[in-house]
């Protein structure tokens, strides 16, 4: 691959395997403070590569295609332009995504590998709302890519929405960058245990806070009893 896209690792803290390919649509990325903090923010994850659709024109398919089932997930990141995407992510379908390769007459061909969306957009989170000043929600916005997973077999995660970047706070900032690592890198981006365990071994792979580690560890396996206490407790109820 050309471009931005680098090389695929192997998984260096979370101990798995999961490659991911970040498909970037973005006609002027240069002058877009999301895009260069989200691209800072995965350029020390050795698993996830970054593909920028634009600068790669005109596309290379069968390395392109090479690049999709190398992948274990894929992620379309792009900001909303005009309630959708930018054009190079629809070239890019349009080119790369063919018949015989994502799909055939007997259903999608990449079951097994997961999509994930990454939207940024300039409005608050409340205007995509019924009511709000979009009066639509994202997720209608968003619907085609509902389509786009369920023709091809791909497992459709929830999505990371980004609003209004250059007015957050550093705080938020951090806490974005947490999220976008996360959504690369964990097969349940979502999943509190697999959170939890990402905030550990990134604190032991620091001499300076392994103890900090241990310590978030015992709570975690804390939690663990006292949600199986729980479950026995109620299990015992229904008896």
């Amino acid at each position: 691959m050309a471009g931005d896209s680098g090389v695929f690792g192997t998984a260096f803290i979370e101990g798995i395997n999961l490659k991911t390919l970040v498909i970037v649509s973005h006609p002027d990325i240069e002058k877009s403070n999301t895009q260069q903090f989200l691209k800072a923010s995965a350029a020390t994850l050795s698993q996830v590569a970054w593909h920028h659709l634009d600068v790669n024109l005109p596309f290379d398919v069968p390395a392109e295609q090479h690049a999709i089932q190398a992948a274990d997930r894929i992620v379309f990141q792009f900001p909303l332009y005009w309630y959708m995407a930018p054009a190079s992510l629809h070239q890019w379908l349009t080119e790369v995504w063919l018949k015989q390769f994502v799909y055939d007459a007997h259903g999608g061909l990449l079951r097994g590998k997961s999509l994930g969306l990454v939207v940024s957009f300039s409005q608050p989170e409340a205007a995509y709302q019924l009511g709000g000043k979009v009066g639509f929600s994202l997720s209608q916005f968003l619907t085609p890519y509902v389509a786009l997973a369920e023709k091809t077999s791909l497992d459709l995660l929830a999505p990371l929405t980004i609003s209004q970047f250059a007015n957050q706070t550093d705080m938020a900032h951090q806490q974005l960058l947490v999220r976008y690592q996360q959504y690369l890198t964990l097969v349940h981006p979502d999943d509190p245990d697999e959170q939890a365990q990402w905030y550990i071994d990134r604190l032991q792979a620091n001499p300076e806070t392994s103890i900090l580690a241990d310590q978030l560890a015992a709570q975690t396996d804390e939690i663990d009893r006292l949600r199986l206490t729980l479950h026995e407790l109620k299990a015992g109820e229904s008896e």
